[in-house]
């Protein structure tokens, strides 16, 4: 497993928006947001590729980075550390907090529900087919 920082996270959305950038391209991209100076996107790069996270390719004389791990894989990774570590690995309190955290859209909870609908029936098959 693996933790990224905020800023970590940022990078690696640019790159999975791009399906790859260069330095510059990262720097132009979250300048705005982050004011980063492009030494430190190009050092936020080159630790991400030290852990394993991104790899690059020559172009001339620039670096092209892509990420070596999917948005899904990350947000697994983190879910389960929140998860593990804040909520002592109960999901019904984590889902229970996301709930009631913030302001929740009908159409969230309906989509919700129906993912919750679709997991009891996959269940409900697994536990028949076990019979």
């Amino acid at each position: 497993m693996f933790q990224v920082t905020d800023l970590q996270l940022a990078v690696l959305r640019e790159l999975w928006s791009r399906g790859e950038a260069s330095v510059a391209d990262v720097h132009e991209a979250l300048q705005d947001e982050r004011g980063l100076a492009t030494t430190t996107v190009a050092t936020l790069l080159s630790r991400l590729e030290k852990r394993g996270l991104v790899t690059h390719r020559a172009d001339g004389r620039r670096h092209v980075y892509r990420a070596l791990v999917t948005e899904q894989e990350v947000q697994t990774a983190l879910l389960d550390s929140v998860t593990d570590g804040v909520f002592g690995g109960d999901v019904t309190a984590l889902v229970s907090h996301l709930l009631t955290a913030r302001e929740v859209s009908p159409g969230d909870l309906a989509a919700v529900q129906e993912l919750l609908d679709r997991m009891q029936d996959t269940n409900a098959d697994t536990e028949t087919r076990d019979d």
